[in-house]
């Protein structure tokens, strides 16, 4: 049998049955006082990191997961040499504002695509993981969709400056460095907001999306969107607060009242934000979205709760909850109910495969960020101010299954794209011993990038390719086979779970 498109996608297909349409496993029943526990390895580099490698297994293995996390929660500890060089290859990503502005004309996409292949490569070659992981929830959950209009110079300083620099900090910093920033400012109409017009958009997503969620009503929007007034952009394109711009009157906003009676009103502003971080509903929110993102879909409620309570206790700090989070027994209990986003599938695949940088350049990165653009999951590219969806009905399509097949085989053959570094022997890095069956082969094929042996069915799918059945020797054949079989193994469910 000749190997072509159609018979490896129906071989794929085969594999993956049930994939797009399976519904994440049921969480395990709730205790009533779960203790705290070292989370499995496995299950925690799957969670906390953005697919597991050989090196960071064997540093799970040599640590223990309770110091591996903790060293994880203090990345200043951790060199990142490779990550560094390729980011010394990109430097508007993070560049301040005039930086960006003497290197570029006005409203180039340059920025936006330096910062978006920035985010690819942390995710990919960083060793601050849980860092980057993290800091990818926090660019969602205070979105700027990049590209979008008047950013252009700025939003690499706002990933750096607000998001980047409060990852692991307090969330009210993060709020109030978010709110008087010009990106934010421009991207949600605060820059336009006057008191003869105040503009409620940013204060409705500041109040609906980033803080207490639908608790609010109209006249709570009103008063807000008034009290803001004053925080803006200057000709400079810098943040500053215009006192002439700012609409005095009182204001009763989700239990904050303030008499507004001053001219200059940007410290009753703060004080509003404060309230926000430090209030029970944004503590929900904050809890169950880091949730969503670490846990299940369908989060448990008592470790919201819990999760809830400890951001309160502590301030508003990020780096407690996450402990608990990832110490709790519902974490522990929550394997196989979160799914790979494309994003992650590609980061994953070319973190299990071992593929390095270019050598000298970014087109292998330039490459993987156009991937990530045409399965509609590139770094910052969701136009609404909402954040990408991060739940599996949400990336459950045909189209997107068949954008990570292709990605599979490109990267499992090298055919695309072709300035990534990879392994003189592919089979031999991941296989460093052949086993005497093609059975045997996708065996530990499985376990090497999976961490577990596929179902019979499932492998016997794999090897109907190639026309070969577990108990087939492994001939001279084999060369010619890898690359599919490996990209099969990839395509099977229980890779795409995270």
């Amino acid at each position: 049998m000749t190997l072509t498109r159609r018979t490896l996608i129906a071989g794929t297909a085969a594999v993956t049955a049930g994939l797009i349409v399976e519904a994440p496993a049921q969480a395990a029943p709730e205790q009533a006082a779960p203790k705290q526990a070292a989370p499995a390895k496995d299950h925690l580099l799957r969670r906390a990191t953005f697919g597991a490698t050989p090196r960071s297994l064997a540093e799970v293995n040599r640590l223990g997961a309770t110091a591996w996390l903790e060293r994880q929660l203090d990345p200043a500890r951790i060199d990142d040499p490779v990550c560094d060089r390729i980011l010394a290859r990109l430097p508007l990503a993070n560049a301040t504002p005039a930086a960006v502005r003497a290197a570029l004309p006005q409203h180039s996409y340059e920025g936006f695509r330096q910062l978006g292949k920035a985010a690819v490569a942390r995710a990919v070659w960083s060793e601050r993981q849980l860092f980057e992981s993290v800091a990818a929830f926090w660019a969602n959950h205070l979105h700027v969709a990049v590209p979008s209009s008047g950013v252009w110079d700025t939003r690499g300083d706002y990933d750096a400056t607000v998001i980047r620099k409060h990852t692991f900090g307090r969330f009210a910093d993060m709020l109030k460095a978010s709110a008087r920033h010009p990106a934010m400012l421009t991207y949600l109409d605060q820059r336009s907001s006057a008191k003869a017009h105040p503009n409620e958009n940013y204060a409705r997503e500041l109040m609906e999306l980033h803080t207490v969620g639908l608790i609010h009503d109209e006249s709570d929007v009103q008063d807000a969107a008034r009290l803001l007034t004053g925080m803006t952009v200057g000709r400079s394109g810098d943040y500053t607060y215009d006192a002439s711009r700012h609409a005095t009157g009182r204001v009763d906003i989700v239990g904050f009242r303030h008499a507004n009676d001053r001219a200059d009103g940007e410290s009753a502003a703060l004080a509003f934000l404060d309230h926000l971080a430090g209030h029970p509903a944004t503590a929900r929110t904050v809890a169950r979205k880091l949730c969503v993102r670490f846990v299940a879909d369908e989060p448990p409620a008592a470790l919201v709760t819990r999760l809830a309570q400890v951001y309160l206790d502590n301030g508003t700090a990020i780096v407690p909850v996450l402990r608990a989070l990832f110490t709790s027994a519902e974490f522990a209990a929550s394997a196989g109910q979160k799914t790979r986003t494309p994003f992650e599938d590609l980061v994953a695949t070319v973190r299990v495969l071992g593929l390095g940088p270019d050598a000298d350049g970014v087109k292998g990165l330039d490459a993987l960020h156009d991937i990530l653009v045409e399965a509609g999951n590139a770094p910052f590219r969701w136009a609404p101010p909402n954040g990408f969806p991060d739940v599996a009905a949400a990336w459950a399509s045909p189209a997107t299954f068949l954008i990570r097949c292709n990605l599979h085989l490109n990267l499992a053959s090298g055919w695309y794209p072709k300035q990534l570094t990879r392994p003189a022997d592919l089979l031999g890095s991941l296989v460093p011993v052949l086993p005497a069956t093609y059975g045997g082969l996708i065996d530990a094929l499985a376990i090497r990038l999976i961490g577990a042996a596929l179902p019979p069915a499932h492998t016997a799918a794999v090897l109907s390719v190639a026309e070969k059945t577990p108990n087939s020797p492994l001939d001279r054949s084999l060369a010619g086979h890898v690359p599919y079989l490996i990209a099969l193994v990839l395509d099977a469910p229980s890779f795409q779970q995270r």
